[in-house]
């Protein structure tokens, strides 16, 4: 949340001509609904299978998909991710976290207090941990983009030459 994932990833998918598919807004298409609706009127746990499922629907070569925090802390999710393409982890320092959504009200997991972020991040953080790459989020989304880019480019390079 607020690393950036949607900003970055639109440049990121324009950048290397791939489609942009953010998962959030696909969930809200197909359930009509905005994500407070759906987790005040189905729940988390609805939410959550849902989210999996619509990764897995729209998981395509060449597109950039931005995922929810708690997609990417999923283990199962993170296993088919990785198994299905490139997978980063936009690294958001948490003070740089709490003045980027302190502002923001649509967000449900911002009804908790700060600490708890802290602790449902350090929760999550082994999980974020096992993506192909950490880029750290404090510099520019240009700049962001052409180092996911180089690593990228790195990945199909040395993918490519162990299937030789």
């Amino acid at each position: 949340m607020c690393s950036g994932k949607t900003t970055i990833g639109d440049l990121l998918a324009s950048k290397l001509n791939f489609t942009f598919i953010d998962v959030d807004r696909e969930i809200e298409t197909r359930q009509n609904m905005s994500i407070p609706e759906i987790f005040e009127k189905k729940g988390e746990a609805f939410f959550r299978v849902f989210e999996f499922e619509v990764l897995k629907d729209i998981s395509k070569p060449n597109s950039v998909i931005s995922t929810g925090g708690g997609l990417g802390a999923d283990e199962k999710a993170m296993a088919f991710m990785k198994e299905n393409g490139y997978v980063i982890f936009l690294k958001l320092d948490f003070d740089l976290f709490k003045n980027r959504c302190k502002d923001l009200e649509d967000r449900p997991l911002l009804k908790k207090t700060f600490e708890e972020l802290s602790t449902l991040y350090q929760k999550r953080l082994p999980t974020y941990k096992k993506a192909h790459i950490s880029i750290d989020t404090s510099k520019s989304p240009e700049d962001i983009a052409k180092e996911i880019i180089y690593s990228y480019e790195q990945f199909k390079r040395d993918k490519r030459t162990h299937q030789i």
